[in-house]
């Protein structure tokens, strides 16, 4: 198998912290050297181990904001 490369290009923002000290957050990264994407997954501190996550295009970015934008949360 393959070995799996990523680097976060953009850290967009921590959405919640574990009791083990990882953290949830919305980056971009780009997988094994390809076109960045968004990221959402719990990394560790280091940045060097992360969870199983989900990996969105722009265009699923821009749908899940509108989504978003018109449940009501109340």
């Amino acid at each position: 198998m393959a070995e799996l490369t990523f680097k976060i290009t953009e850290e967009i923002g921590v959405l919640s912290h574990t009791a083990k000290g990882w953290t949830k957050e919305f980056n971009q990264v780009s997988w094994n050297n390809r076109d960045p994407k968004f990221d959402i997954r719990e990394w560790d501190p280091e940045h060097k181990k992360m969870s199983k996550g989900i990996t969105l295009t722009k265009e699923e970015v821009i749908q899940l904001k509108e989504l978003l934008n018109s449940i009501d949360l109340d």
